[in-house]
């Protein structure tokens, strides 16, 4: 019985590494800091084909979705981005696993939407303003999930009233008066105040504080 019972520990602990929050860099999140303008030419990004990307996880399962880019602009001097930000629209949440189960699709973006999470009807935007970008320049043992890799962007991200400076790296590139950009990091929701289920001790319940967030980000001139 006991042998029994630590095979089930052991097949259960399995699963829930399973869901654990996709392997990617994990964005380092301080303080807000200092915006500044940008200079040179302003890139307008294209909403409609510009998306960020979610991933939410718990132990018996994961969610993914989109969020539509609303507007906002990247500035560019001499290939080098100097500023700008980007307006994610929060209404625009979309769930993308449950498709075929439009009950439980309707159901999880309520709930995303709804007060214990984004409560997109009083901050229906969140904004992420540029305070540096440097070209990445790694140093011996650094290994960074994003392989193509070639600039950390650093910025203040604006969810729910909450301002916080978060650190990923990207790779941008430029070509024909366009800017392309695209990452991959995991964050903590409970930095910006979003605790929903955050508890660990709530086991099946938990939903997971680390949310992975992708984007690709077409911009131009």
């Amino acid at each position: 019985m006991k042998k029994l019972l630590c095979i089930i520990f052991l097949f259960t602990c399995g699963i829930v590494a399973c869901e654990q929050a996709p392997k990617a860099d994990k964005a380092t999140i301080t303080d807000a800091q200092t915006v500044h303008a940008g200079t040179g030419h302003a890139y307008l990004p294209d909403t409609a084909s510009s998306v960020v990307e979610w991933i939410g996880t718990k132990p018996t399962g994961k969610h993914h979705g989109t969020l539509k880019v609303a507007g906002g602009a990247l500035y560019v001097n001499d290939s080098s981005v100097t500023g700008g930000q980007l307006v994610i629209n929060m209404k625009s949440l979309e769930d993308k696993d449950l498709v075929r189960d439009t009950a439980m699709k309707h159901k999880l973006e309520i709930e995303l939407k709804g007060e214990m999470f984004f409560d997109v009807n009083k901050y229906p935007t969140a904004i992420f303003e540029i305070t540096n970008v440097a070209p990445f320049q790694p140093a011996a043992g650094d290994e960074l999930t994003l392989k193509n890799a070639t600039h950390i962007i650093k910025g203040n991200l604006t969810l729910k009233s909450v301002t916080k400076n978060i650190s990923f790296p990207a790779s941008i590139t430029f070509s024909h008066n366009t800017v392309n950009a695209t990452a991959s990091f995991n964050i903590d929701r409970t930095e910006w105040g979003i605790t929903y289920r955050a508890d660990k001790s709530l086991q099946d319940k938990l939903i997971n504080s680390q949310v992975n967030i992708s984007f690709n980000i077409r911009a131009t001139r």
